[in-house]
């Protein structure tokens, strides 16, 4: 066990930045944050690099992409040319569809608070995802993103330690048990603890002197 948490702490200081740092979203329990991470997990569901979609949320938060009215105040080819300047192609012209639809479906279901939407789920995690899937082009995959990010300041979806994050763990040596895994740091570091193995998952370097 000790030996694990020396791991676990070597991943925190190497790779522990979450997505939503790296995008520059200040996280919080607040509306605006809650929406830049909805759409973060969005460009990040695509099969396109992390980096091209970190850069794509940076570009669409400067185009005014901050809240869902803001979004639904940008126009399709605002959100197109914003993800063009971070290169997130081939998929662009679909997404900025989708990001304008899911815009207005928070506004319309949520009154553009995504803490609606957990009042609504009431700590039952898969109830939650459920909801979340409902934004167009958000599955599985970009639900687990969320989730992964949002147990920062939703402490009730915590241990949240997807697939992916699983699949780093055992890369690097470490159980690829949720709760075994979730004992080896404080809970507050859990969302970046994530990150860190999902990093691992993707660049097998960081695992090198794990």
């Amino acid at each position: 066990m000790s030996k694990h948490k020396d791991t676990a702490r070597g991943l925190l200081e190497r790779a522990g930045q979450t997505y939503a740092e790296q995008a520059g979203i200040r996280l919080a329990d607040k509306p605006s944050p809650l929406y830049r991470l909805l759409v973060l997990s969005v460009l990040l569901s695509t099969r396109i690099r992390a980096d091209i979609a970190v850069d794509a949320a940076r570009e669409l938060a400067e185009a005014g992409c901050t809240t869902p009215r803001g979004t639904v105040g940008t126009t399709w080819q605002q959100r197109v040319d914003a993800l063009g300047r971070a290169h997130y192609v081939r998929y662009d012209e679909s997404t900025a569809t989708a990001l304008g639809e899911g815009a207005q479906l928070v506004l319309d279901d949520y009154r553009g608070d995504l803490r609606r939407l957990r009042e609504d789920a009431d700590g039952d995690v898969p109830r939650l995802r459920a909801s979340l899937e409902r934004t167009p082009r958000l599955g599985p995959v970009g639900s687990a993103i969320f989730c992964r990010e949002a147990q920062a300041v939703w402490p009730e979806l915590r241990p949240f330690l997807d697939d992916k994050a699983l699949a780093g763990a055992r890369r690097v040596g470490l159980p690829d048990d949720r709760r075994a895994l979730a004992r080896l740091v404080p809970a507050d570091d859990l969302a970046r603890f994530a990150a860190a193995l999902v990093r691992v998952t993707l660049d097998k370097r960081l695992a090198v002197n794990a």
